[in-house]
């Protein structure tokens, strides 16, 4: 079968592209925005790439196009699909038709921290030798794909909230019918197609009513969002995460490098890695809770978690010039900007952190979160922003109690400049961004490389 794929470049739809061609069919694909790690992947797997939205990519037509969910009524790739007739089906429903009804699915959902929870999962099911099948919405370094069918029964899947298509509406995940559930957390997002926080609980309610009774609901404790998602129904046995919860952790390191589990049933065990972070001990919780329903005892989680590698663009050291360290990181949220500021921080001590923000997101760029900004970088000793004509908020006025922290740029050149000139030797650049960002990471290396 012959699938072609709009919007192919997306970590989501790049991960169905990598399944399909692992199941025997040809795949092909387009998108409009084509940037690493999704479309180095896609290339060593011999996927042809088209660039744009162009109705000639569907002629000849193939078997089914499947529709990412940045595709929209106008386009003429589009209109042309539907004036011809050509099936067509979403990622979401594909992937659940033709993938996951025969397997145990497990599925990580949240605002922040699916990407990391669904990896540290995959990653410890495997290192127990479940070979898992999982589609992630980034790169785990122990893998090196954001896809695998896998062998086992269990498959991994972050479970995003986003609408599914512009035929369907209903987000995503309800298409998973996953019978292991974490939530990680629940807050306001998406604005550009969420109104308020009570329009994504329903979505989660949904997702909710589809885990069978025989299955499993981690979320964490006591966070009013979730118990609310919650409250209006539940059918499945469930298990709490964090202080006073059914799964909860004891720091053994001031930058959680180190911290002590206590698992359900009494049993103690000590995880001892490279990742650090408040954040990432409650995700570290939840992926040993959820593989603890399919046999994975903490014992072996913990061991796991050990080798566990992180994710890629999540805390990423993309290299180091004369002292200074380049990290990418995607958070666009300012809670998770908070928390991997404050991770940061807590690793390394009084050294100065440079952080520099894309508001990428269309959440950022609405400036639904400007008012917040400001305090979830405060961890930080200077901070580049940089800001668009077309951002339709005022940056410096949102960010001004940063003070002289603070410089806000129009252009990716600006910021390079910047940094490249001020930063010295034990320095930490922490870029955060959804997207490619210009290509700054590599700029920014490349300006301290010149300085020598």
């Amino acid at each position: 079968m012959h699938l072609h794929i709009l919007g192919i470049c997306g970590t989501f739809m790049g991960g169905i592209a990598l399944l399909a061609r692992a199941l025997g069919h040809r795949v092909t694909g387009a998108d409009a925005n084509v940037y690493p790690p999704m479309s180095t992947q896609l290339a060593a797997a011999g996927i042809d790439l088209i660039q744009g939205y162009g109705a000639a990519q569907l002629q000849p037509a193939p078997d089914v196009v499947v529709v990412g969910n940045a595709m929209t009524r106008g386009m003429p790739a589009v209109e042309h699909m539907l004036d011809a007739g050509l099936p067509y089906v979403s990622g979401p429903q594909w992937l659940a038709e033709h993938l996951l009804l025969s397997r145990h699915v497990l599925a990580v959902a949240g605002t922040h921290g699916k990407t990391s929870t669904a990896s540290m999962l995959a990653w410890v099911l495997a290192d127990a030798g479940l070979a898992p099948g999982f589609l992630i919405g980034g790169v785990p370094q122990d893998f090196g794909v954001s896809a695998r069918l896998g062998e086992g029964r269990c498959f991994v899947v972050e479970a995003d909230e986003y609408d599914t298509a512009f035929f369907d509406k209903r987000s995503k995940f309800v298409h998973y019918r996953p019978r292991t559930l974490v939530i990680n957390n629940l807050e306001f997002d998406h604005a550009d197609i969420f109104d308020d926080l009570a329009m994504i609980q329903r979505q989660f309610h949904h997702l909710v009513r589809t885990v069978p009774g025989t299955g499993l609901i981690v979320h964490p404790r006591a966070q009013p969002a979730v118990d609310a998602v919650l409250a209006r129904g539940v059918w499945t046995p469930t298990q709490s995460t964090g202080d006073g919860g059914d799964w909860s952790a004891q720091w053994l390191a001031p930058d959680a490098s180190a911290f002590r589990v206590h698992a359900p049933d009494g049993a103690e065990t000590e995880v001892r890695w490279g990742q650090t972070g408040a954040h990432n001990v409650q995700n570290a919780l939840s992926a040993m809770a959820a593989a603890a329903h399919v046999g994975v005892g903490p014992a072996r989680s913990a061991a796991a978690l050990g080798r566990f590698g992180g994710v890629k663009r999540r805390m990423e050291l993309r290299g180091e010039v004369a002292g200074v360290r380049i990290y990418d990181d995607f958070a666009h949220h300012p809670t998770a900007i908070a928390s991997t500021l404050n991770g940061l921080r807590r690793r390394v001590g009084a050294a100065r952190i440079i952080a520099v923000l894309e508001p990428r997101s269309n959440t950022m760029r609405l400036g639904v979160h400007a008012a917040a900004l400001a305090q979830s970088l405060a961890a930080a000793d200077q901070v580049q922003v940089y800001a668009p004509v077309d951002l339709d908020w005022d940056a410096a006025a949102a960010l001004a109690p940063l003070g002289e922290r603070l410089r806000v740029a129009g252009a990716v050149e600006e910021i390079v400049a910047a940094v490249g000139a001020d930063a010295r030797a034990g320095d930490h650049v922490l870029v955060m961004s959804n997207g490619g960002f210009g290509g700054i990471h590599q700029l920014l290396l490349d300006a301290l490389a010149s300085r020598a």
